[in-house]
């Protein structure tokens, strides 16, 4: 892979709220902001961040087109390595637009993807996407809607939040606060839609998290709990269920964190931002068939993490790159706000969640152990050295 000037290996900078995803295990970065000096700096919407994670290098891809524009608390989806963003918040507001790039392609071209069927769903952020049979499925977040569409909205799936009202370029006034509705673009007919949901839906939020598990997906936290509430939607009959978890049992109440679905069917959750104002570091289990919560035991107590994306990579690992390791909370005379600190990370983290394979043992053990087996290296075949190699730069780094 290239390197920087001076021969320094390329590195990403330090990141929260951008998107993440791993294809042939390699992890995608895209997106997010810093704050310098007090102020929400978005980083460049023209660049992609690859890190081969057998070897822990990145590159850098430049990208071109109809480029978004600097946007926070976004939503980005994955589908066959062609990135989706939805959504999220700029300097003119608010946003509905969709932007789309091919990264198989020799040169990442952004297109705004126009010209769609349906009803396109209101301007909003921090909401949730899950990658289903070619569609993708939105649920929650924050934004507006017009007097217009807040009259034919549901009350139960829209709360309005207290003075919000305000008043557009075009004067039409416009109305801000949570929803739980769930919208639906199908990718091969460019449509928009809305399908009718059953059963015991989550109330309106945004900032929480969710994941795929077969045909249902599930949406976790982004409410003002004690305790983290769990819900799933079957994406065939479109009913909702919400899990009875025994009091207790259950772990703190939290927004901003992560869910990945394992291979196993269990779902790994991982930090987030408790309702007692404290950035998280513990791991936990869910699993569906018996609601039950496992707490885990992991190597990474020192690294609390918010704001930061979580993938599930090869052998089961789940890897959280980025997000910030504290957040802290200003109070004035009319608000509360919640901006979180300078402490950016951009560093990767690694959460096996199951046994290792006796060939990814020896691969590790060969890549701890560089300087006692580089001289057997010559006697394999071009693809396992090649693959050994990069291990044994991965450990070297000290990653």
């Amino acid at each position: 892979m290239d390197a920087a000037q001076g021969g320094a290996p390329l590195s990403p900078a330090e990141r929260s709220s951008h998107t993440a995803f791993i294809e042939n295990n390699t992890l995608y970065v895209w997106g997010g902001y810093q704050v310098v000096a007090g102020l929400d700096i978005v980083l460049p919407s023209d660049e992609i961040w690859l890190c081969d994670l057998d070897s822990g290098m990145w590159e850098q891809m430049e990208m071109t087109g109809d480029i978004p524009p600097h946007l926070s608390s976004f939503c980005g989806a994955n589908i066959n390595t062609k990135l989706y963003i939805f959504g999220g918040y700029e300097e003119a507001g608010y946003s509905n637009q969709m932007f789309s790039v091919d990264l198989t392609e020799p040169r990442c071209t952004w297109k705004r993807v126009t010209d769609t069927k349906g009803t396109t769903p209101s301007p909003r952020n921090k909401h949730s996407c899950w990658v289903h049979r070619d569609r993708l499925i939105y649920f929650g977040g924050y934004g507006c809607k017009t007097l217009r569409e807040l009259q034919n909205t549901s009350s139960s799936s829209f709360v309005l939040e207290e003075m919000s009202w305000s008043r557009a370029v075009n004067e039409v006034t416009l109305c801000k606060g949570w929803n739980s509705e769930v919208n639906v673009f199908d990718t091969l007919t460019a449509t928009w839609s809305m399908p009718e949901t059953q059963g015991c839906a989550p109330s309106p939020r945004g900032c929480h998290a969710s994941a795929l598990l077969g045909n249902k997906g599930y949406i976790s936290g982004g409410v003002e709990a004690t305790e983290l509430d769990m819900f799933c939607l079957d994406l065939e009959t479109w009913t909702w269920t919400k899990f009875d978890i025994t009091p207790h049992f259950a772990p703190l109440g939290r927004s901003w964190h992560t869910t990945t679905a394992t291979s196993d069917g269990t779902l790994f959750m991982y930090g987030g931002f408790s309702t007692n104002g404290e950035t998280l570091n513990d791991a936990w289990q869910f699993n569906p068939q018996t609601s039950e919560w496992t707490k885990l035991t992991h190597p990474h107590k020192d690294k609390p993490r918010v704001f930061h994306t979580a993938c599930l990579g090869r052998d089961s690992d789940v890897v959280v790159f980025g997000g910030s390791r504290s957040l802290c909370i200003i109070m004035d005379s009319m608000a509360i706000l919640r901006l979180p600190s300078p402490h950016h990370c951009k560093d990767i983290l690694i959460f096996q969640t199951q046994p290792y394979s006796l060939s990814r043992l020896c691969e590790d053990l060969i890549g701890r152990n560089s300087e006692l087996f580089r001289m057997q290296l010559s006697c394999l075949p071009s693809k396992l050295q090649r693959k050994l190699e990069k291990r044994m730069t991965f450990f070297s780094a000290g990653s």
